[in-house]
């Protein structure tokens, strides 16, 4: 019989999951350490969290994966569970300063319109009157710069914080204003993260009501980072109808579950085509998917955004629908979402 070796169990703990994401507990550096007598295992992990069915979820989990390692007889898991940082430290949710309310757009998957609704969510929440800044998380496939036009670089200040680009009333910050165009972000982990934090704590925001977040899609380190060091308000989840991208959604809305991150609602995005000739409904990705799914999940489906050819030119050519479309059907639609994200998220 093989001798049991630290490589062999790493590699079984690197098969179990955070729950909630995409990324195993090894590569997150939960696990601290690695005791082997003889045919017995004691495994020393450490969590921040708050959430102690996410500390028995992976204590039960590694466990097993290691019982299951040629030569194991006995495992032992210890988890030292720490209450999340400070606001002053670097790991804990704490609030952006100047910032009251952190709301994140998010998906499952991607080719859903997300940033096209974080982009339109924004606007419509600045053309009700609040102050509004938002941020592009998707370090690797940014597009807040393009949706609004913007090819200037940000600036800093004295204090050596960031400035934001400003485009129709809303502070911005992307990846892309600092990238030159088709450049890709090649970027290892710990990087983004750094970029991450930058965007969120070393921009000067400035007094904002809201600071929208447009995560890049699925379950990844970009999100848990941020849910582990931001307070959030809340966040949007943007589906399509078809029953693929509800599959990732309910992923999603599961993931910020555990992490204690209220769910707002849903936004299906997509929705239907009007044609404009005729003015009939086409149901291309077929109906009732997002007001089926929200009712499941008890959160309210924010809005039904339909397909316009109008809504991709203007993100194109950097001017969302909301500020250059008003009078479209989906520019209505977003200033419906925007109110009823407003209330769901001050009436608390």
């Amino acid at each position: 019989m093989a001798a049991i070796t630290e490589e062999s169990i790493r590699a079984a703990l690197a098969t179990v999951k955070y729950p909630g994401f995409t990324r195993d507990i090894v590569s997150f550096g939960l696990v601290r350490e690695v005791r082997i007598e003889g045919d017995r295992v004691e495994i020393q992990m450490t969590l921040a969290t708050n959430e102690t069915k996410t500390a028995a979820t992976i204590r039960d989990e590694a466990a097993r994966a290691v019982g299951l390692v040629s030569g194991v007889a006995t495992v032992n898991v210890k988890i030292d569970v720490q209450a999340p940082a400070a606001p002053t430290g670097d790991i804990g949710p704490a609030r952006i300063a100047g910032v009251r309310h952190v709301i994140a757009v998010a998906s499952g998957k991607g080719g859903v319109g997300k940033s096209t609704v974080a982009a339109n969510l924004a606007l419509a929440l600045a053309k009700s009157g609040a102050r509004v800044g938002l941020c592009d998380c998707d370090i690797y496939g940014p597009s807040v710069a393009l949706m609004f036009g913007g090819n200037e670089r940000p600036m800093a200040d004295e204090e050596n914080r960031i400035l934001p680009i400003y485009r129709y009333g809303v502070a911005l910050m992307s990846m892309g204003f600092l990238l030159d165009d088709g450049s890709p972000a090649v970027l290892r982990g710990p990087m983004v993260t750094r970029y991450t934090q930058q965007f969120l704590r070393q921009v000067a925001w400035g007094e904002l009501d809201f600071l929208i977040l447009d995560l890049p899609p699925g379950t990844g380190d970009i999100q848990l980072t941020i849910v582990q060091t931001v307070a959030l308000s809340g966040v949007v989840i943007v589906t399509t109808p078809q029953e693929v991208a509800l599959i990732d959604a309910r992923k999603a809305i599961a993931m910020f579950g555990k992490t204690n991150v209220p769910v707002i609602g849903i936004v299906e995005n997509m929705s239907y085509f009007l044609c404009p000739g005729d003015g009939k409904r086409y149901d291309i990705f077929g109906t009732g998917g997002g007001s089926r799914e929200a009712a499941k999940l008890r959160v309210p489906l924010l809005g039904e955004v339909p397909i316009e050819p109008l809504v991709r030119e203007s993100g194109d050519t950097g001017r969302p629908a909301v500020a250059a479309h008003p009078e479209s059907a989906a520019a209505r639609e977003f200033e419906k979402i925007a109110v009823a994200v407003r209330a769901r998220v001050t009436s608390g």
